[in-house]
């Protein structure tokens, strides 16, 4: 018989990482929160709370239409100061871009074109005058999807204007803003206290955020809350579901019923936001595409996502805890 030739199998011995080192391998944002790219639209947030007196904060945006003359830009500028001044980290689900100017799209009105976009080069101004306005803030955005108006881009057109508008950010500022999908995952992280050096610790707390654009009509009675209960049913693993799209803005929780593998029964809730842009093209009423449709006013603004830690001794309310409150 022929000799076996024998394989030696040699462990490779790799020293564990703490958590800290693990985090500056990864991209940075403000404070002590560090961004993973999982896959092309599932990105963990992770940040380390050092007290119970500290918070956490997200804004979460959406249809900012930043290039139309009715957004309201100083509102936009408004909420990304105080996300700088919170280290906040920002993410943006589409449709910051309205793009409807161009010189070949059926909707164009020479009334709904700002004077710095009034150029041959029309979208790569749209794209230089954004990062522009939003440079001073690169360092806050962990994720920028696309919406509707830059799917239409790309159908269109052949260009990707949230792609275009991260490329230049991330090249100009040296910030590390990934790009989302139409919808996608952030699943945020949480630790407590210092690290101990040589010693791997596990998350001790996370929330699963998903995000969507938004789809369908106007929804003048319902405001698209029907939208809630469907969700709610393929999305079963996200604790907070947020879109945007429709303009319109609410908070709209769901109380479920659980059972743990001890046979526990417990109740939870899935909290789900509609975040209403920057966008303001009622104002008078006197008239307009949006007044000949029987559009009715809509809120601007958008929602903050606050985290922190708590040491209570009720294990209700004990470790990560989280609110949503209006941005105004």
């Amino acid at each position: 018989m022929p000799n076996k030739k024998k394989t030696s199998t040699t462990k490779k011995t790799t020293k564990s990482k703490t958590t800290t080192e693990v985090d500056e391998a990864k991209s940075h944002l403000p404070g002590n929160t560090h961004m993973e790219e999982i896959s092309r639209n599932v990105h963990f947030i992770n940040h380390r709370f050092h007290s119970t007196t500290e918070n956490f904060w997200v804004l979460l945006t959406s249809d900012r239409h930043h290039d139309n003359p009715h957004c309201n830009q100083e509102l936009e500028k408004k909420h990304l100061d105080e996300a700088k001044e919170r280290n906040a980290v920002i993410i943006d689900y589409g449709d910051l871009f309205c793009a409807m100017q161009g010189k070949f799209d059926r909707r164009a009105s020479k009334d709904d074109i700002r004077p710095e976009h009034q150029s041959g080069n029309y979208l790569d101004k749209l794209v230089s005058t954004a990062t522009d306005f939003y440079a001073p803030y690169a360092d806050n955005f962990a994720v920028m999807g696309p919406g509707n108006h830059e799917t239409a881009m790309l159908k269109h057109h052949e260009t990707n204007l949230t792609e275009r508008l991260v490329e230049r950010l991330n090249m100009s500022t040296g910030s590390q803003i990934k790009t989302g999908g139409y919808s996608g995952w952030v699943k945020f992280k949480f630790w407590y206290g210092k690290d101990s050096p040589g010693v791997e610790r596990k998350c001790e707390g996370s929330v699963n955020l998903w995000y969507h654009h938004g789809y369908g009509g106007d929804a003048p009675v319902t405001k698209g809350t029907i939208q809630t209960g469907r969700q709610a049913v393929y999305v079963p693993d996200a604790h907070i579901v947020c879109t945007g799209h429709t303009h319109n803005e609410w908070i709209f929780p769901i109380t479920r019923i659980r059972i743990k593998d001890s046979g526990l029964i417990y109740h939870d809730e899935q909290l789900h936001l509609k975040t209403p842009g920057y966008k303001e093209e009622y104002e008078d009423g006197y008239g307009g595409w949006h007044i000949e449709r029987g559009g009715p006013p809509k809120p601007n603004g958008a929602m903050w996502l606050r985290f922190w830690w708590s040491k209570s001794t009720n294990n209700a309310i004990r470790g990560i805890q989280y609110e949503v409150t209006r941005a105004k």
